[in-house]
């Protein structure tokens, strides 16, 4: 969503769909001071281990996916969050199809 567009109501794992065999990324707002973005991962699919030099929150909107944080895993699915740490390695991977939604606020 733009500055300038008419805001409406969505359900926000209406505005990405799966692909086969691929992570698909889609960025609803980039600020100065953050992100919000929406993921979809086929079944197996996931991200590698990484950090993030910000916290960030993600929502799972469909699905289930199996997230770990510094070496503790976590089973999640729809309807639950989870925050990641600032700097603390995660991954991510797909149980089943899943869809996310990842808020970054940058301080």
């Amino acid at each position: 969503m733009t500055e300038h567009s008419t805001p409406k109501p969505e359900y926000l794992k209406d505005l990405i769909n799966y692909q086969d065999g691929s992570v698909v990324s889609r960025e609803i707002v980039r600020k100065s001071t953050g992100t919000i973005t929406l993921f979809a991962f086929d079944e197996g699919q996931g991200l590698s281990e990484h950090t993030a030099p910000f916290d960030a929150l993600v929502q799972i909107l469909d699905g289930e996916a199996e997230i770990t944080i510094s070496d503790q895993t976590y089973h999640l699915k729809e309807g639950q969050m989870v925050i990641l740490p600032v700097n603390e390695v995660h991954a991510l991977k797909a149980i089943n199809k899943f869809k996310m939604l990842l808020i970054m606020i940058r301080s």
